[in-house]
């Protein structure tokens, strides 16, 4: 799972032109690297802000989208996003939009030590699960029924070095035989992961990346429980939402999804995907 290349040049010097010319007030404040994902390159902006510019095409969809959608999000969620406050348009050195947001501090969430999250995380899945309208951003892998995954992730439990795998594909089975969400489409982060939760002594501090942004069966975004919690915590999680139980038969089924996936990766992916498929196992 490596990280794609990107389909345009990013720099400092282009990024300070594209402040200096679209934001002058800001052009001021010191501009440092801070890192280049899967989907953006981004920099730090003075104290209170960072720069996030799109590395390829599919990247610069998913911003048009956290563009849209995000600032009206952060007027209700209590847990902070980087929801852009400012937006920076093509140019001729750049062919996509961009955004400036709020520079966010925190670490990474450890998984399995993570007590003090429970009620925060739960808080923050409470205020975002609400009826989305007609118009949110779709997503074909995220918020879908787990039938239409079933092939692919199949496919990837035969491929993958995955302890117990006959197991973890008994379980995978039952969630996809689970009923499905049979409400409205609620809203979804669509990548509720340890990488995309901020900790700060050891509460949560932010939640970030909303390029999975979409609606639909909220078993997606609980799939954190066995991403991030042990077991007692998982239900201490479980028992501050209120989901019937197929609803988290078919969140262990996506917490399978994201395990398989993270295995693949880095060492910090492969240590959360082992830890989920570990909880899955433990259920």
């Amino acid at each position: 799972m490596e990280t794609p290349a990107a389909e345009t040049a990013i720099d400092e010097p282009l990024v300070e032109r594209l402040v200096r010319a679209q934001h002058p007030d800001l052009a001021g404040l010191r501009l440092r690297f801070v890192a280049s994902g899967w989907d953006n390159a981004i920099y730090r902006l003075g104290d209170e802000y960072a720069v996030r510019l799109p590395r390829r095409l599919l990247a610069a969809r998913l911003v048009e989208k956290e563009q849209r959608w995000m600032p009206e999000m952060a007027k209700r969620l209590t847990i902070p996003i980087p929801a852009p406050v400012r937006v920076g348009v093509p140019t001729s050195e750049f062919p996509w939009g961009w955004s400036i947001a709020p520079w966010l501090d925190g670490e990474l969430a450890q998984v399995g030590l993570s007590s003090d999250l429970v009620a925060d995380l739960a808080r923050f899945v409470h205020e975002l699960h609400t009826p989305a309208p007609p118009e949110a951003p779709k997503n074909p892998v995220r918020g879908v029924p787990l039938v239409d995954r079933d092939e692919i992730i199949l496919a990837r439990l035969a491929s993958e070095p995955i302890s117990h795998r006959a197991e973890v594909v008994e379980r995978w089975t039952a969630s996809v035989a689970a009923p499905r969400w049979g409400g409205p489409p609620l809203w979804l982060h669509g990548d509720l992961h340890p990488s995309n939760l901020l900790t700060r002594s050891g509460r949560l501090a932010a939640v970030i990346d909303f390029g999975d942004l979409t609606a639909g069966d909220p078993a997606t975004d609980l799939a954190v429980a066995w991403l991030l919690f042990d077991r007692v915590d998982r239900e201490r999680f479980r028992a501050e939402l209120d989901y019937d139980d197929a609803t988290w038969l078919r969140a262990r089924g996506w917490a399978i999804i994201f395990g398989s996936l993270a295995i693949g990766g880095d060492a910090r992916f492969r240590r959360f995907g082992e830890h989920a498929l570990r909880e899955v196992l433990d259920d």
